[in-house]
């Protein structure tokens, strides 16, 4: 079974590095060790635990009955929808999944849910059927905050529709002994599916987190685990003809050589593999003052206009070439840029296998674990800190902007007032002009959003991007909270201090209450946003917080004409 081709286009001086470093990582059994599961390769640390998604592929197909079993129970039950109610790893690789497929004929469709936004917490439950509803609650650990609300959300609607029968409608997927696992006995539910401990989220693609879901869609996951089989037997190849050390050793080059924005350009029929991308990369390479941060969905601008701190991947679906004419003038402005075509959807599985892999060998050379996420948990134990305040007091700590104009609020810590030259003088628009002027060449910029993710808003914060683009050619990132904290949020606390930060938050107009709690999901988010900023702070980043009282949509034109420099 043949793998999609990739293709490497790179300058003189970049290639010469790449042809050396691949020379050097077989010199030095670079893939043998890594199959192996030889922590050497890395730091010598703990990263032999966290390797079983080596060939997970194999031990799935090992029982090829059980995906379509399952497919057709779902089918018999005649589910109208499934909602997965997970975070990070758990939740973006189905998403993906349900982005590239779509929904199959006699299936349900499946939705994802990883966000604590009131807004979009009801705009998914009024669409809803519960009767017609499975629900999938996806958590390793079964402690994580946001699958844990999700669940106490729709279990408690679900009861209220269905009354006894309510667990029928819930599958738990998660690893053996995790108090989800013990929630799904406890609640009836009408399956559950295990995880394996010595596979991390991010690289669970191929376990049931992924393939439970695809499955439940109507997918043939055998097929699917086949072809990703065809990548895992080619990347035991020396490095030379191995499709993800190759990935992994350019990527790995790249950022040697200052190269470390990962820009993804992805046509529409794979467009959303780039959410599932910046988890991995980010998450698995930014930490000890290092990183190779993702640039995904970031609106194309001039080739020559870009810096040269970027590498470019290109990745398509046979066929398809809406921005084929870009990349040609990105190749010939003298940028890297990496091409993957996949032959057709069904090769999704290999892609994951490929960037796991390239991920693994990008680590080593930038000499770091690539399986741990050591500032992620930073932002959990803020927030945690600010919800058992709320339970215990019944309010949030009291907070004092520094700057209120029109219904737009801006907050910051001491240090980035200071390097601001905030006084009661400085007007909204100086503070964010001056904010967005500390950007310097090999900077990036990223909005964090703790806003409703929906099409509307996404248009807004691109305009937003394209105004720091248009000036300058810097890295812009949009990442929607609280799903960005365990994704890209690790590379933006952990890795360099080149990032220049607005988080944006808002007053919800309907809050929704948490069943079994004091707190509300409004109140779970303003304290993930809160924890994810003091953490920037304490880091030392550039950032700053705008906060939006009344109308979103003419506070973001707002913020973007001020960017623009229309104001």
């Amino acid at each position: 079974m043949s793998i999609g081709p990739m293709g490497l286009s790179f300058p003189a001086e970049l290639e010469e590095a790449f042809k050396s470093e691949l020379a050097a990582w077989d010199a030095a059994d670079g893939t043998e060790r890594l199959w192996n599961r030889d922590a050497s390769l890395w730091t010598g640390g703990d990263e032999a635990n966290w390797l079983a998604w080596l060939d997970v592929a194999e031990r799935q197909l090992s029982d090829p009955a059980r995906f379509p079993r399952f497919a057709a129970e779902v089918k018999a039950r005649g589910f109208e929808d499934i909602v997965l109610l997970g975070m990070g790893g758990s939740s973006l690789c189905p998403e993906v999944l349900s982005f590239t497929f779509g929904r199959r004929a006699g299936f349900p469709r499946l939705s994802i849910l990883d966000s604590t936004d009131p807004e979009q917490l009801l705009a998914l439950d009024r669409r809803l059927n519960i009767s017609k509803t499975l629900f999938f609650v996806s958590s390793k650990s079964g402690s994580t905050l946001e699958p844990n609300v999700f669940f106490a959300y729709f279990f408690d609607r679900a009861r209220q529709e269905l009354g006894d029968a309510a667990g029928s409608h819930f599958i738990a997927i998660t690893d053996p002994g995790s108090k989800m696992e013990k929630a799904s006995e406890e609640s009836g539910f009408w399956k559950t599916f295990y995880g394996e401990p010595k596979i991390g989220g991010r690289f669970s693609a191929l376990s049931d987190f992924g393939m439970v879901p695809l499955a439940a869609m109507g997918v043939d996951v055998a097929e699917f685990l086949l072809r990703a089989r065809s990548m895992a037997k080619e990347c035991r190849l020396p490095a030379s003809q191995n499709p993800g050390v190759r990935l992994g050793v350019a990527l790995g080059t790249a950022w040697k050589m200052g190269r470390d924005k990962l820009t993804i350009i992805a046509e529409k029929g794979i467009f959303d593999l780039g959410a599932w991308m910046e988890q991995l990369v980010a998450e698995s390479t930014g930490k000890h003052g290092k990183a190779m941060i993702p640039v995904d969905r970031e609106p194309l601008i001039t080739a020559e206009n870009y810096g040269a701190d970027r590498v470019f991947v290109y990745i398509a679906l046979d066929g398809e070439a809406a921005f084929a004419d870009d990349v040609a003038a990105i190749e010939a402005a003298g940028h890297p840029v990496i091409r993957i075509t996949l032959r057709e959807r069904m090769d999704l599985g290999q892609e994951f296998f490929r960037w796991e892999i390239a991920t693994a060998a990008a680590g080593a050379l930038m000499g770091i674990n690539p399986f741990d996420q050591p500032d992620v948990e930073a932002s959990k134990i803020e927030t945690r800190k600010l919800t058992d305040e709320f339970e215990q007091t019944g309010k949030l700590p009291a907070e004092t902007a520094r700057i209120a104009d029109g219904g737009i609020s801006l907050f910051c810590d001491d240090a980035n007032a200071a390097a601001l030259g905030l006084d009661e003088t400085t007007t909204l628009s100086e503070a964010i002009r001056r904010h967005l002027g500390r950007i310097s060449a090999g900077d990036y910029f990223a909005m964090l959003a703790y806003i409703n993710m929906n099409a509307e808003n996404e248009s807004a914060l691109k305009l937003i991007r394209e105004a720091v683009l248009s000036r300058n050619g810097n890295a812009t990132c949009l990442g929607f909270g609280p799903r960005f904290l365990h994704s890209t949020g690790q590379a933006y606390k952990g890795g360099a201090n080149n990032g220049v930060f607005v988080q944006v938050t808002c007053d919800d107009a309907e809050d929704v209450a948490v069943p079994g709690q004091k707190y509300s999901f409004g109140i779970v988010k303003a304290a993930q946003a809160r924890g994810d900023l003091d953490v920037l702070f304490e880091r030392g980043r550039r950032a700053i917080r705008l906060h939006i009282a009344g109308d979103v949509s003419e506070a973001l034109e707002t913020i973007g004409n001020i960017a623009s420099g229309a104001e």
